[in-house]
């Protein structure tokens, strides 16, 4: 084997092109070798492979030559690169959006005579962050995309990482239920803003039942918001994109709160002097967002000869029904107002008002119903035979399937009046011969009246929920 040692080989003329070897050789780069590339180099390499020039380009470099990757600088304006004329099979051109600014000027690839993808049309490239390489490959196809891709890409999603509550799947999302007390505790956020903004439904506890031929507790309130990204049905009441009900969580612990139920009334005799008070409903919070508790019901105070209306909540309790013509000292009047929804106020309204007790005259009072997260409760005289129903709930799909929750407790009623129904999302019953049905436990469903019967009880309200959805790959 000859050996030839030289520092520089140079070509015969100046500015002329040195040859080595002839077709079909083979020249070797022998282990432990370094080959320091100190100019350009073109057609080097791997076929569909370029060698990328770092100094940005602003205008046609006409034409391009084979081999070269382009970073294409469009910030100021848009412009055409003109691809090689009669190019070789196995030529390859590369570009790449270097400001980020191709979906506002694109740079537009010019063919020269050969079919790009098969087609005679020039290419636009007009994706932001966009890299695309093109080989050429016969007179048909011409140029053909073999490789692309984009800066955002390189990063990699990351979706948010959390613990807490009732973990269930479902799709590409995650649901935390939580029925009592906990800590959402998120570890990690997504790089993509949207998918931070979390699905919730936040509902406060039901309220008790009034006591002594009671007023239906009010529902606790009713808040949610459903996230961009999620793919369900949300409620009526969705207060996305409203700034004062929207969560984007960041890598911290939210404390959770669920609000118990409000105590149902007793009457423990004939008497209206004795007997046990009602109460309303507790908030349920999750950041900074709070939902109401349900007002309870109206009723005769436990202690003294007096009434009340409706208690004022997330969704206000019934009107109580009194008893007309009695004594001075008893002297009730023939009915009462139903408590105001949708307090404290927020938008959308958490919940309606409850229902005002029947105005006839002794013995056939009927209290009103408890309002619900969609409607008032019905008035205790209402024509359409629904005296004293409950206020019915609102229906969501965040945990995966339609449910219906924050349903108000039906009014009770004298001996003489009518059972009553609580509003659709566990509220419960009102009765007229007995005690009233609690609300459903983790809807926020109003507790149901008691009649004046002796020894009966109003109904509990159903403790409230708080569900947080989000996506996780």
């Amino acid at each position: 084997m000859s050996e030839v040692k030289v520092n520089k080989i140079s070509p015969r003329t100046n500015c002329g092109t040195v040859t080595l070897g002839d077709s079909g050789d083979t020249f070797t780069i022998p282990a432990g070798a370094t080959i320091n590339n100190q100019g350009t180099a073109t057609n080097f390499g791997a076929t569909g492979s370029a060698s990328w020039d770092t100094t940005k380009i602003t205008a046609d470099p006409g034409p391009a030559v084979a081999g070269v990757g382009y970073f294409t600088d469009t910030s100021g304006s848009a412009f055409n690169i003109t691809l090689p004329a009669s190019p070789s099979a196995g030529a390859v051109i590369a570009v790449a959006d270097y400001a980020n600014n191709w979906n506002t000027n694109a740079v537009t690839l010019l063919r020269n005579g050969s079919n790009i993808e098969g087609d005679a049309s020039d290419f636009v490239c007009n994706v932001q962050g966009a890299a695309i390489t093109f080989v050429y490959v016969d007179a048909t196809k011409g140029w053909v995309a073999t490789d692309t891709g984009n800066s955002s890409d390189a990063f990699g999603p990351t979706f948010i990482i959390a613990t807490g509550g009732t973990i269930t799947c479902l799709g590409n999302d995650k649901i935390h239920t939580f029925t009592g007390p906990g800590t959402f505790c998120v570890s990690q956020v997504s790089n993509c803003a949207a998918n931070n903004v979390v699905s919730h439904l936040i509902i406060g506890s039901g309220g008790g039942g009034g006591n002594k031929r009671a007023g239906g507790g009010g529902a606790g309130g009713y808040r949610e918001v459903k996230s961009p990204s999620a793919p369900y049905t949300a409620s009526p009441l969705d207060g996305y994109p409203s700034a004062p009900n929207r969560v984007t969580v960041t890598a911290q612990g939210y404390g959770i709160v669920v609000g118990g139920g409000g105590v149902g009334g007793i009457s423990s005799g004939p008497s209206c002097c004795v007997g046990t008070a009602s109460t309303s409903g507790n908030v349920s919070t999750f950041a900074t967002i709070t939902s109401a508790g349900g007002g309870t019901g109206g009723g005769m105070s436990p202690n003294a000869g007096s009434c009340g209306s409706g208690a004022a909540g997330g969704s206000g309790g019934g009107g109580f029904a009194g008893n007309p013509g009695r004594t001075p000292s008893r002297d009730f009047p023939a009915s009462t107002v139903g408590g105001v929804g949708n307090t404290p106020p927020v938008g959308p309204a958490q919940g309606f008002d409850g229902g005002v007790a029947k105005t006839s005259p002794d013995p056939t009072g009927q209290s009103g119903g408890g309002g619900g997260a969609a409607a008032l409760g019905k008035n205790g005289n209402d024509p359409g035979g629904n005296d004293g129903n409950g206020g019915a709930g609102a229906s969501s799909e965040i945990t995966g399937s339609a449910v219906t929750r924050g349903g108000g407790g039906g009014g009770g009623a004298r001996s003489a009046g009518v059972p009553t129904s609580g509003g659709a999302g566990g509220g419960g019953g009102g009765s007229d011969t007995g005690s009233g049905s609690n609300g459903t436990a983790n809807t926020g469903g109003g507790g149901g009246g008691m009649s004046d019967t002796a020894c009966s009880s109003s109904g509990n309200g159903g403790a409230g929920v708080v569900i947080i959805r989000y996506k996780y790959k």
